[in-house]
């Protein structure tokens, strides 16, 4: 593996990368995609089609960084789901090179986050500050104690910040343990009123129970969270991915004439 491998390895650390799409398909957006994320791309609108295909060509990208393999060769899966066992809907996973790498992506408009860990579950959420209902969708989602926090907020953008906290927390655990939204998410308690991190229980069939959920600072208007199992609490290194490949850009051109 690479020095960036034994990095995250011996540090017992998450690589937070974060990235920004563009919103027009480039001519080879779609040249490390996998067929089934190509055919996702031709069925989508402009600009979630090259958002889609800009943020999943970085995965590949960022993997190969530390796996020791062009992207092009990076194949990605799914594991079994925890519930049902179907192999189309659990975590995503790494089917070649083989690796105890982990990693998990969020997306929201043009944003994108990718965390990176060895050896653990890891789960990240992102979300932009989209006007919603935010009492009408707490009522759904929410446990007593979330309700009560976010209610008790100040209208307007407090109560937006509020929700937030508690969605993007409660998606980074559910995408940890990979069984997504269908859990019933007002169990799923995040304790907003504490800036954390925090400790959060939760059980699937396989996996850890408990999990450490920490909110991640991003730009202003974005909300997001991390959750990685409970006793991995090496440092949070944060990534930025346009700056990263601009350099390796500018290194590349500079050692070939």
């Amino acid at each position: 593996m690479t020095a960036a491998y034994e990095q995250l390895r011996d540090h017992d650390a998450v690589h937070i990368w974060r990235g920004r799409a563009p919103d027009t398909l480039a001519p080879d957006a779609t040249d490390l995609l996998s067929d089934d994320e190509a055919a996702m791309v031709r069925r989508l609108p402009e600009p979630a089609a090259a958002r889609y295909a800009a943020a999943h060509a970085a995965v590949r990208r960022v993997l190969s960084g530390y796996l020791g393999v062009p992207p092009r060769e990076v194949v990605l899966g799914r594991r079994p789901c925890p519930r049902c066992a179907h192999p189309e809907h659990g975590r995503p996973r790494i089917d070649w090179p083989p690796t105890d790498l982990d990693f998990n992506l969020s997306r929201s408009g043009p944003h994108w986050l990718l965390a990176v860990v060895v050896g653990h579950q890891v789960g990240v959420d992102l979300e932009d500050d989209r006007s919603l209902d935010v009492e009408g969708a707490s009522r759904f989602v929410m446990s007593a104690s979330e309700l009560t926090h976010i209610l008790s907020a100040p209208g307007g953008p407090a109560r937006t910040h509020a929700f937030f906290r508690c969605w993007t927390r409660k998606e980074a655990v559910v995408k940890a343990i990979g069984v997504g939204i269908v859990t019933d998410l007002s169990a799923v308690d995040v304790q907003p009123a504490t800036d954390g991190p925090v400790l959060v229980a939760h059980a699937e069939p396989t996996g850890p129970d408990t999990w450490v959920v920490q909110d991640l600072p991003v730009t202003d208007g974005v909300f997001a969270a991390l959750a990685r199992e409970a006793g991995a609490t090496g440092p949070v290194v944060f990534r930025h991915y346009d700056q990263e490949l601009a350099e390796e850009t500018r290194t590349r051109e500079v050692l070939v004439p």
